[in-house]
């Protein structure tokens, strides 16, 4: 099975990083537990309040994506210490907490939402409601109208990232981009190395060397430029295919590469918007993350700890940001 080294693609709503509210704190505002709360709030950041049927409907949708993606059996039995539950209610209010603060951020900017896109806006809660059985619409506690200030919130905070990157520079050229794939050989004993490289001096072959000697988890592995260290970046990318490298000393050890394919154009493509994505993502850092420290926000602890994942073979919903996306495109 062939071995990814780092590759992978974005693919979130806004490509929106993690914003980790675990551990009470939001960026580096501390977030304190306030007694002025009521049982239907979750958190607050200055003046605005995520409420609970709001964050549920967050929460039963990752939790049934997850579900699909790995199969319920993740959620039928007894979590133990829970740290699968955790990580999804962590997801759930860091996610809400990051696009209410980018939408303070948006007002700080004059950006709105156009009447049009309000209206668009409607039609996808309406949509995602109606979508929603009594027994789903129950278990959140929700309403038409909590879906539409979600949806509000998340086409403001898109709107938003789409300003902080617009002056981005889209242009990737392949050489940057391009993945490579390679069998390779990794020992950390320098005389195994010595060893290796004899070997593959007298035309021995290289997977039947790599199948004895390769302490690396996968022979066979695609990677692109920043995902090797530098000294395996300079030797791999300079060489053709079926061509095997001289031995590449690491701090980690010693590396031999041969090259199977030095230049993959479907995974060189998608590498193009891996890397384009990350300059947005700097670009928006570097403005939001200042932003985050001015903030004043409190979290309900209490509420939030009562919330289980619960499993209901009536509560499948998992289209809330499918119908996002469908109708909010800006």
């Amino acid at each position: 099975m062939k071995k990814y080294i780092k590759y992978t693609v974005t693919a979130v709503v806004c490509s929106l990083f993690f914003l980790c509210l675990a551990g009470c704190k939001l960026g580096k505002t501390q977030v304190t537990v306030s007694a002025g709360f009521s049982e239907n709030d979750v958190f607050k950041i200055k003046d605005e309040v995520c409420t609970l049927p709001e964050a549920r409907v967050v929460l039963t949708n990752y939790q049934n994506m997850y579900a699909t993606m790995y199969g319920i059996e993740l959620w039928k039995h007894e979590f133990g210490n829970h740290d699968l539950e955790e990580y999804v209610k962590d997801l759930t209010i860091s996610r809400l907490a990051q696009i209410m603060s980018m939408d303070f951020l948006a007002a700080e900017n004059d950006i709105e939402l156009s009447k049009e896109e309000k209206e668009k806006i409607k039609e996808a809660a309406r949509e995602y409601y109606e979508s929603l059985n009594e027994t789903e619409r129950e278990y959140m506690h929700v309403k038409q109208g909590d879906i539409e200030i979600l949806y509000k919130r998340y086409g403001l905070a898109n709107k938003l990232y789409t300003y902080l990157t617009q002056g981005v520079d889209d242009e990737v050229s392949d050489d940057e981009a391009r993945i490579m794939e390679a069998q390779q050989i990794f020992v950390t004993d320098k005389e195994k190395a010595k060893n290796v490289q004899n070997q593959l001096k007298e035309d021995a072959d290289f997977l039947s060397v790599a199948n004895i000697y390769n302490e690396a988890p996968e022979i066979e592995v695609t990677f692109g430029r920043n995902d090797v260290p530098p000294e395996v970046e300079e030797v791999a990318f300079a060489l053709e295919n079926d061509q095997v490298s001289k031995r590449i000393k690491t701090e980690k050890g010693y590396y031999f590469f041969k090259c199977i394919n030095h230049y993959n154009q479907e995974k060189t493509d998608d590498n193009k918007s891996v890397i384009l994505e990350n300059r947005r993502k700097e670009a928006f850092d570097d403005v939001y993350t200042e932003f985050l420290d001015t903030l004043s926000s409190e979290f309900n602890e209490e509420v939030w700890d009562k919330v289980k994942v619960e499993i209901n073979k009536e509560v499948k919903t998992d289209s809330f940001f499918d119908v996002y996306e469908k109708y909010c495109t800006w």
